[in-house]
């Protein structure tokens, strides 16, 4: 198994925007004196799911909700909490060691590179990645393999030349449409049991070195030939 490169997704994966998201939801709730259920609140896709929950949280205020001071409000309050993250943990050596080795490294994201490239710039990791792939690019969104194929295509390579990591089951699956292997580390806020397709789960991307990583996938790559 040669690996070229490597394809990384961001929200709850590189920084963990995902927390963020939902406690700027659970903020505005609270503003108006409610309770956020956060059952079902993550979508089992990628891209833009707030519609939903703006019509939910509208239906709970009533007629005297303003949906775009709403907005407004949270999406500030949501910069406040990005602007405090750092990379999540164990992410870093990875960057580092992939240096070393010679990989080539990619983003793969179905957010929009107003919020990607924002967010890699104030952690200082934009110029590490050669290629960003993003939502805006494509006709939709993970599960669908869209953003990874464009991935790839910048990059110039196959599928069986780069490794997805992805935070999600339905990352997972969008990598593997693609014809990628997929580490998945799970966000704090998605089920584990929920990653039986990953090639390889991991609880943080502290827990294994990046050399152990490709070794875990190598060895799986042989057992099944």
């Amino acid at each position: 198994m040669t690996i070229k490169a490597l394809i990384f997704d961001f929200d709850g994966l590189l920084m963990d925007t995902e927390s963020t998201l939902l406690e700027s939801w659970r903020w505005e709730w609270l503003r108006h004196g409610l309770e956020l259920d956060p059952a079902g609140f993550f979508a089992n896709h990628g891209g833009d799911a707030n519609e939903p929950r703006y019509a939910a949280l509208a239906a709970a205020v009533g007629p005297t909700y303003d949906r775009e001071s709403s907005h407004a409000l949270r999406m500030a309050y949501r910069a406040e909490l990005n602007a405090a993250l750092q990379p999540a943990p164990g992410i870093v050596g990875w960057l580092d060691r992939a240096a070393e080795l010679g990989l080539r490294l990619a983003v793969a994201s179905s957010s929009p590179v107003t919020h990607v490239g924002a967010m890699l710039d104030r952690a200082g990791l934009r110029e590490r990645f050669e290629v960003l792939a993003t939502g805006e690019e494509v006709a939709a969104h993970k599960p669908d393999p869209a953003v990874y194929l464009l991935a790839l295509d910048r990059l110039g390579l196959p599928a069986e030349e780069a490794v997805a990591f992805e935070d999600t089951p339905h990352g997972v699956e969008a990598a593997h449409a693609a014809g990628l292997r997929c580490v998945a580390v799970p966000n704090p806020n998605a089920d584990h049991d929920r990653f039986t397709a990953a090639d390889l789960l991991l609880p943080s991307a502290a827990e294994l070195s990046l050399d152990a990583v490709l070794a875990g996938l190598a060895r799986r790559v042989d057992s099944f030939r």
